[in-house]
């Protein structure tokens, strides 16, 4: 029965995830290849219903009324990557799909309510079936389809890579702020991206063409989700963390994934990085201090900032700090050692220094390393191997945490922001052993 009514909608089509789509502004919805790539709106075109395109942020399939309820097919998530920090889009989305995370800021850009903004009001409605207890609204739950933009040679609009399919776990309320526009409070949004091994990383349409027609059934259009969304909605909420996806990666991350795309701005942003600290390399310590600091907070994790080491005699070790686990008596303290380096990203970062670094922590410490290069495949596997505590930040993730702390600083340019920090460098210096961050 499933086959005959499917029959109406279209021939099977899917999406692999990470494949790189073409999102044409023809919205040719016949032409299975455009410019090289497939075409998005083909693959994902359900036949005598509207396209489904990605013109906004937040691009929600129209609700179809099935039975005395409404049905939304999905809720299709684009994150325009290219935008980010500009006055469009003042704001840095984090997309982690091979360990199951995304972190997603609304469409609110002003003063004013951000619930009643349309797209995250769209969001919001979904709680009520994404983080609920019964069977009745979870198969009501519209998949979150998740898309990012990338530049394809000379190219930067109209490429889609397909980030997978997911699960909304929270919001948040957030101020942000833009230059132009002053603050402005927002949604921060965070989805559990499902895992896709038993759908062989394939993204089946059919489940969302079923899901828009109202002669198909709840339970025969859920028979056509993938695996993972299939046992959500059976068993529930305590199914979820089972069901994240999780890659595990048996191969290092090459040289072009550790740096950034050349013209992007995290290229600009590092060249700048690189420009500012080439004559005084050791005030680039403050900055790679900064970002560990920024990134620990992202995850959740309480940082105590502590000091920048002398120039000197440092014995491989530039910065300290201490990560918060726990409250009152239960509290744990770990000291933080980092080094940082400032150097070419012509050639690797050299792997002498890293095992300095190693060498320095002591048991129940971390190590941090940050380069405004890149990190070997030698030295990541013996990295890997040897299951170093060691937090490592290479030239691209060093560029988009610098963004990220421009924008929070409310600085007009990333080298104004390196200026003001370079303004603090003497502050930093201290003269102490590790152990004594444990006393501030």
């Amino acid at each position: 029965m499933i086959k005959m009514k499917l029959d109406n909608c279209q021939k099977a089509r899917s999406l692999t995830i990470g494949a790189i789509y073409r999102y044409s502004s023809s919205f040719d919805v016949t032409t299975p290849v455009i410019d090289g790539l497939p075409n998005l709106l083909f693959q994902t075109n359900t036949a005598g219903q509207n396209k489904a395109l990605l013109e906004a942020g937040i691009n929600p399939i129209r609700a179809i009324k099935i039975g005395k309820g409404l049905r939304t097919p999905a809720i299709l998530i684009s994150s325009s990557t290219h935008k980010q920090g500009s006055k469009e889009t003042p704001w840095q989305d984090e997309f982690d799909v091979d360990n199951g995370y995304i972190k997603y800021y609304g469409d609110n850009k002003s003063t004013g309510d951000p619930a009643k903004v349309t797209g995250n009001s769209i969001i919001l409605s979904q709680f009520q079936y994404h983080l609920n207890n019964t069977y009745e609204n979870r198969i009501l739950a519209a998949p979150f389809v998740f898309f990012k933009s990338v530049q394809v040679g000379k190219r930067v609009k109209g490429n889609r890579i397909f980030q997978g399919v997911g699960l909304l776990r929270s919001a948040e309320l957030v101020t942000q702020y833009q230059k132009d526009n002053g603050y402005f409070t927002n949604y921060v949004f965070e989805f559990d991206v499902l895992d896709m091994r038993n759908d062989f990383e394939l993204f089946s349409w059919d489940w969302i063409s079923a899901r828009r027609n109202p002669e198909i059934s709840n339970e025969d259009a859920l028979k056509l989700a993938p695996k993972s969304w299939q046992a959500w909605v059976k068993e529930g909420e305590l199914s979820r963390d089972r069901l994240i996806r999780r890659v595990h990666k048996i191969t290092s991350i090459g040289k072009n994934d550790q740096l950034p795309v050349k013209g992007s701005r995290e290229d600009k942003c590092l060249g700048e990085i690189y420009k500012f600290y080439d004559s005084r390399k050791h005030h680039f310590e403050l900055l790679a201090s900064k970002v560990v600091a920024n990134i620990i907070r992202q995850t959740g994790g309480a940082y105590k900032e502590g000091w920048i080491t002398q120039g000197s005699g440092d014995g491989g070790i530039d910065f300290v700090g201490r990560i918060d686990l726990g409250v009152g008596f239960s509290k744990v303290e770990i000291i933080v050692l980092g080094q940082a380096k400032c150097e070419a990203y012509t050639k690797p970062t050299n792997g002498v220094h890293i095992a300095r670094t190693v060498a320095r922590l002591k048991r129940g410490w971390v190590g941090a390393y940050v380069t405004t290069s890149f990190f070997s495949e030698k030295s990541q596997q013996e990295i890997s191997e040897d299951s170093y505590p060691l937090i490592t930040v290479n030239g691209l993730e060093l560029a988009q945490e610098t963004l990220k702390l421009v924008e929070l600083s409310g600085a007009a340019s990333v080298l104004n922001f390196l200026e003001n920090l370079d303004n603090d460098y003497l502050k930093y210096i201290m003269k102490k052993k590790p152990e004594d961050i444990l006393d501030r």
